[in-house]
């Protein structure tokens, strides 16, 4: 019965509140230190790194206490300064803790070099172009050359200078075609220069007409 009676004591009662206090007081501090901790009620909003070079892009992420990894180099764009930013994640405006790690790509120094691929040559205009232009060349000027067959790629020139397979040109060079006409007065050039130059056919056609 003395055990029934301490439950219901004035003693009791005084102790258990206290300790229910207790309780509640360091659940909060517990809180409050986890949301220190964790930084829960601080954020940093992004700022747009593009164009900059990497002291600038050093200099305002110090200021906002944030960290930065560069990626590989995507291919160079000539629209950026080389070695600036040209993207970034996560994106501007977007809000982070600090010490959060900002991810750049950088814009390398220039073009790639790219080689001239093989079998392109005799090849027709719709299959050479978008070779060339899936490597990354832009097509030039168009001329055109006596031949049998018709848009079919005799030459390719670069700045005036024949390109043979395996040279390499910086990527977004021009290359100008030379295409076949469809003609065939290279082949006939050929034949009325032949029998011009041989005596025996004049000598005959002399005899008949002699007759």
């Amino acid at each position: 019965m003395s055990f029934f009676r301490f439950l219901f004591s004035k003693t009791f009662l005084i102790q258990l509140v206290l300790a229910v206090f207790a309780v509640v007081l360091i659940a909060f501090i517990i809180l409050q230190w986890l949301d220190y901790s964790t930084n829960q009620d601080q954020r940093i909003t992004v700022p747009s790194l593009e164009r900059l070079s990497l002291d600038k892009v050093d200099e305002q992420l110090a200021e906002l206490d944030l960290r930065r990894e560069i990626l590989d180099s995507a291919n160079y764009n000539p629209d950026f300064p080389p070695y600036s930013v040209i993207d970034q994640v996560p994106l501007p405006g977007k809000e982070v803790k600090e010490n959060r790690k900002i991810y750049l790509t950088l814009n390398p120094s220039g073009f790639t070099k790219v080689e001239i691929p093989e079998n392109l040559i005799r090849r027709t205009r719709r299959q050479v172009e978008p070779t060339l232009r899936s490597l990354g060349f832009e097509i030039g000027t168009i001329t055109y050359k006596p031949d049998v067959a018709k848009d079919v790629v005799l030459e390719m020139r670069h700045r005036g200078q024949l390109l043979e397979p395996g040279m390499k040109l910086m990527k977004t060079s021009k290359i100008d075609l030379v295409l076949a006409d469809g003609s065939r007065r290279y082949g006939m050039e050929e034949e009325e220069d032949s029998t011009a130059q041989d005596p025996i056919l004049n000598d005959l056609e002399d005899e008949e007409y002699d007759f």
